[in-house]
């Protein structure tokens, strides 16, 4: 997903600033560090799980007695089917799994049209870099998805949690409570970013939309010219402007668990969002970062919650 050249531009950028350039990944203070394990499950016992990785490796972990699983359900680990592609947490050096998500996905974007009247077919709009998306709502879902999504009609923002079945995006679980405005009538922000502030909180969420086993960020407020994304440099909240391949110090608020994470996209899909996260305490509005399931579930994030109080400084 991300652009070209994203490390050469943090090395030029803090040369010509005059500091070090941070070095991505976990804060080696924040507790024992949690590692994503991505691939394509090739067997599963109770006791025992064996993947092929993204890069054709074959890799078997100890799955601990307490694990679970997801697979647009909770499920016993040792029921995941062969075949689909999981994302794990593992700890203890990073060979005992202790969470499963199977075949998750995330799709958010803005309601073009909707279709049907049981399953309902709905088109999105997901930002200029990530194009138009269509997923289906399955009748014993739709319920549940339209109480926190009230204005369930096209121009207005949609964010839902579930599972990739036969090549399509099947949503079932609200992933926030749907922003009352438009999309294209995004609140301003507060007064111009202080220099001085050294932290912004909000809220972090993620995406399926980078590389399998990327370590990133989406982030909103980026320069339209450097992005070539038109819809670049909207949001609520109070960010101030970065360039690609800086790096984000990123703290999970509900964990303590902290990592640089490289500024890789552009966030203008997550900046049209004007909510909070109430994962373990209400957040200020506006999302502040969009992170890849690897950087979102090493920071200790759960999938299924869909986001965690973040707080953000440059790392």
């Amino acid at each position: 997903m991300g652009y070209p050249s994203v490390e050469r531009r943090r090395v030029l950028a803090a040369a010509a600033l005059g500091r070090e350039g941070g070095v991505p990944g976990p804060d080696a203070g924040t507790g024992e560090p949690l590692r994503a394990v991505a691939g394509e499950v090739l067997d599963v016992s109770p006791h025992l799980i064996t993947i092929e990785t993204p890069g054709g490796a074959e890799e078997r972990l100890v799955i601990a007695p307490w694990a679970t699983a997801w697979h647009g359900s909770e499920v016993a680990p040792a029921d995941l089917p062969v075949g689909c592609m999981v994302l794990m947490r593992a700890m203890r050096e990073g060979r005992v799994v202790d969470r499963i998500w199977a075949d998750a996905t995330r799709i958010t974007g803005t309601i073009l049209s909707i279709q049907g009247r049981r399953d309902l077919t709905v088109e999105l709009d997901c930002g200029p870099h990530r194009g138009h998306r269509t997923v289906v709502i399955p009748y014993r879902a739709s319920g549940r998805l339209q109480v926190r999504h009230p204005l369930f009609e096209p121009g207005y923002l949609f964010d839902a949690i579930g599972i990739r079945r036969d090549g399509a995006g099947l949503a079932l679980l609200p992933a926030t409570s749907q922003p009352p405005y438009p999309a294209r009538a995004v609140p301003p922000p507060p007064p111009a970013y202080a220099g001085a502030q050294s932290r912004i909180a909000g809220t972090a969420t993620w995406s399926d939309t980078f590389d399998e086993e990327e370590r990133g960020a989406a982030y909103p407020m980026l320069e339209r010219a450097d992005t070539g994304c038109s819809q670049a440099g909207v949001s609520c909240a109070g960010l101030p402007y970065l360039a690609l391949g800086s790096l984000l110090q990123v703290r999970n608020v509900c964990t303590s668990r902290s990592a640089n994470v490289p500024v890789v996209a552009c966030g203008c899909v997550a900046g049209r969002f004007c909510d909070r996260c109430v994962e373990c305490d209400t957040s200020p509005r506006g999302r502040i970062a969009e992170l890849s399931p690897s950087s979102y579930v090493e920071l200790g994030g759960d999938l299924i919650k869909g986001c965690f109080n973040a707080q953000i400084g440059l790392g």
